[in-house]
């Protein structure tokens, strides 16, 4: 039967209600449909104006959910005895049972009555009105409980209500609905009006299924019947056909985001211990196992010890969301262990961020299941963060990132007091080892030094100055011997541990022109050398640190190959989720370069490295240089979908190196409309002596080789985005699930070779044509996006 539960009213400003005398309240609630009655009115028992707190009385209607019509309402109305037989009408309002997409009401509602001689009150919504919606959200289980800031968040609100409700001059009434652990959902069975069925238009709404979420019965038993214990020895002696290998063999080379049907489930299991040579195999077999079954789990966990070694990049999936078994997670920390700490630091971005998969669920995740296996399990051995916390105690490099990057997430909304705990025991593990308090000082220090500058940067922001005076602000503060700026004991910088800096040289230091005004500063370094440094407060740098760190990466694999592409991957260090480090390497942006050199880049280059004798008139090792760097930052920015390309933010080094700053948009974002695939300017190709230049020629033949090779690692660049969906970073916060995607296609996984290969000469061909002058109308427009 539909039913509904009076709660409370709110009376606070006694909107007319009788003040001569204590006046009786009642509500009457009736059911309506088509603008029809569809029952009587029923009442509830009175109660004075004093306690009206609650009426704490359920409504029961004799009408069942399924004889509702699309259109039903309740006509709520609070009224006021003033004498024996005498009622006076307080207000009414009107609440529909269906929603727009045809789900029924439940939970808590908060309704606004409306008097019967309406006075305009509550044309505007209140503060109230949002926090409402917010704490429905927050019964029904959308948001994170925290219990004792719960408790307070609570009190302000009611606190809100309470004072808008006094000032507003309104009434409001609180019902409850019954609650289902399903959506209920409007459903008829209707003939189509072949008339209206010509001339009206379509209207879709979306309808929640709650059988989506269930499992196949006969699906399920099908599954445990193939993989129960009787099928396992008959499975060991299995081979495929030569058919069934070639769809092995493509199911293996799946692109770690793409999902198996069930019957490329089933046949990867089928012939699991024949894939069990192959290494690449394992990650799609975790994804073929149901590890809620323990049956299942139980015979893939034991086949985990007779698998091939696995690489790092196949670690970095198993340790992603997606993958909820304690012994999957535990297997990939163990192939960590083999790695160097050379390799660890690459990757340890991505690594604290996969510590939060050990303590929450995300995704796909079943955080229950994983916790539980984890308090049955030895924590200390096995778990992630304690494997860090281990390697960072044995290399105070590693150590000295492993302790920003966990500050820089203990500001996370959903995952800080975790990555505070850790931090904890990190730092109490230093001040217990022999040689741990040390490095425990220095991280004291290093806090200190970044909090300083930042409260500098803070300074220099709110002076009401012209950049000049603000420069000189700036190099009197720092030349203060009082702040201990100027000089102090060697610290280890946090940007590099392995520069040993004694100070700030105050008369090198400088404001950039820029909102933020970030600070540019020369550290002395304990030899006498500087070690120029960039420090922005009020920029989120994690974005910056990632790709730079992807571009190291890149440069290490390109290396690998013998392909040394002259790439400049400097440093960066978020030391918060609103400020930064960054390395500063002397350079020309090539907006300046082009406005100093007659808006020619290869008269600059003559100009820094003029050698008569060789093509063009300069240095062949400086345009080899040139040319490579251009190569190799053309391909990377693609691969990343860096946006907002300019030339103020490519950057020239007289010796040649050409290298990209500022990677606030990624992933295909871009703030200017029509950007050409590839950033590749006119003055660029110009300095290579055109585009019939046998300079240029390499370069196209540098770009195809570096796509080639980043292409063989493609797995474990998209493994890296993924362990970064939950960061927060702003570009992959935008769309989390699409992140990776949108690097996999560039990627072009899905073409042989020698396909990429046509892919990739027709991409540099498009983006070349759009920097001449040509009649299409597309090529037209990326143009204009180097003129923006």
């Amino acid at each position: 039967m539909l039913e509904e539960h009076f709660q409370q009213i709110g009376l606070d400003s006694d909107t007319g209600l009788d003040q001569a005398s204590e006046p009786l309240l009642f509500i009457t609630a009736q059911l309506w449909s088509s603008d029809i009655p569809q029952s009587l009115p029923l009442q509830t028992k009175y109660k004075a104006k004093a306690h009206t707190d609650g009426w704490n009385e359920w409504v029961r209607f004799p009408t069942k959910y399924n004889e509702l019509a699309v259109d039903a309402c309740i006509i709520v109305t609070l009224w006021q005895q003033e004498a024996l037989w005498k009622v006076a009408h307080c207000g009414t309002c009107r609440i529909q049972l269906f929603a727009d997409d045809s789900e029924l009401v439940q939970g808590n509602q908060r309704l606004q009555l409306i008097p019967k001689e309406h006075t305009g009150l509550g044309a505007e919504p209140l503060e109230y009105d949002r926090l409402f919606a917010a704490v429905r959200r927050y019964e029904d289980g959308d948001m994170q409980r925290v219990d004792w800031l719960d408790t307070l968040t609570m009190q302000r609100i009611e606190e809100t209500e309470t004072t808008e409700r006094r000032q507003s001059g309104r009434l409001y009434i609180h019902m409850s609905f019954p609650k289902f652990d399903f959506a209920v959902v409007f459903g008829e069975s209707t003939l189509d009006d072949p008339i209206t069925k010509l001339t009206a238009q379509p209207k879709y709404s979306l309808v929640f299924d709650p059988e989506a979420y269930r499992d196949n019965p006969s699906e399920t038993k099908h599954r445990r019947l193939l993989r129960g214990y009787r099928s396992g020895p008959l499975d060991r002696e299995l081979k495929p056909n030569a058919a069934l290998r070639d769809q092995l063999n493509t199911i293996v080379r799946y692109a770690p985001s793409q999902q198996l049907t069930d019957a490329e489930k089933d046949l990867v299991w089928k012939f699991r211990f024949y894939l069990a040579t192959n290494k690449k195999a394992l990650t799609k077999f975790v994804k073929c196992v149901d590890w809620r079954d323990p049956i299942e789990s139980k015979q893939a966990t034991k086949l985990l010890a007779e698998w091939a070694e696995i690489d790092i990049d196949d670690a970095l999936e198993l340790l992603g969301a997606e993958v909820t078994d304690y012994a999957v997670r535990v297997y990939a920390v163990s192939k960590l262990r083999k790695a160097n700490d050379d390799e660890l630091i690459v990757y340890l971005l991505q690594l604290v961020q996969a510590i939060r998969f050990e303590y929450q669920g995300a995704g796909a995740a079943a955080p229950g299941r994983l916790q539980q296996q984890q308090s049955a399990a030895n924590l200390h051995e096995s778990s992630l963060a304690d494997f860090l916390l281990g390697r960072a105690l044995q290399n105070t490099t590693l150590g000295n990132f492993f302790y920003w990057y966990l500050m820089v997430e203990c500001k996370d909304r959903s995952m800080g007091k975790i990555y505070g705990k850790i931090v904890f025991q990190y730092v109490k593990a230093l001040s217990d080892a022999q040689a741990g308090a040390n490095t425990q000082s220095t991280f004291e220090r290093q806090s200190k030094l970044v909090g300083d500058l930042a409260r500098v940067s803070g300074l220099v922001q709110q002076l009401k100055e012209t950049r000049t005076r603000k420069v000189d602000w700036l190099r009197a503060y720092l030349a203060d011997p009082r702040h201990g700026l100027n000089s102090f004991p060697a610290l280890s910088l946090p940007l590099d541990p392995s520069v040993q800096v004694v100070g700030i040289q105050a008369d090198k230091a400088s404001v950039f022109k820029s909102t933020m005004m970030p600070l540019f500063l020369h550290f002395v370094c304990s030899d006498g050398s500087l070690y120029p440094v960039i420090f922005k407060s009020g920029d989120d740098m994690r974005q910056d640190q990632l790709v730079v760190q992807i571009i190291t990466l890149m440069d290490r694999l390109l290396r690998k190959e013998n392909l040394d592409l002259h790439l400049t991957p400097y440093r960066v260090l978020a030391t918060g989720v609103d400020q930064g480090l960054s390395q500063f390497v002397a350079s020309q942006s090539l907006a300046a370069v082009l406005v100093e050199n007659n808006n020619s880049i290869l008269a600059y280059l003559r100009k820094t490295s003029p050698d008569p004798s060789a093509p063009n008139g300069v240095s062949p090792e400086v345009m080899e240089t040139y040319v490579k760097s251009c190569a190799g930052y053309c391909v990377i920015t693609y691969l990343l979908g860096v946006g907002d390309r300019h030339l103020d933010n490519l950057l020239l080094a007289p010796d040649g190196h050409m290298f990209h700053v500022d990677f606030g948009y990624i992933l295909g974002r871009d703030p200017k409309p029509f950007p050409p695939p590839m950033k590749l300017c006119k003055e660029m190709v110009e300095a290579m002596g055109g585009m019939e230049s046998v300079a240029y020629q390499r370069f196209k033949s540098h770009c195809f080789v570096a796509f080639s090779i980043l292409r063989k690692s493609a797995n474990l660049i998209l493994n890296l985005f993924s362990l970064m969906r939950y960061s927060d970073i702003p570009d992959i916060a935008v769309a989390p699930d699409q992140a990776v995607a949108m690097v996999q296609d560039k990627f072009r996984l899905d073409l042989s070779e020698e396909e990429a290969m046509r892919f990739f000469q027709t991409l540099i061909n498009d983006s070349v044509r759009a920097l001449f002058p040509q009649v299409i109308e597309t090529i037209h427009r990326w143009a204009q996006y180097w003129r923006a």
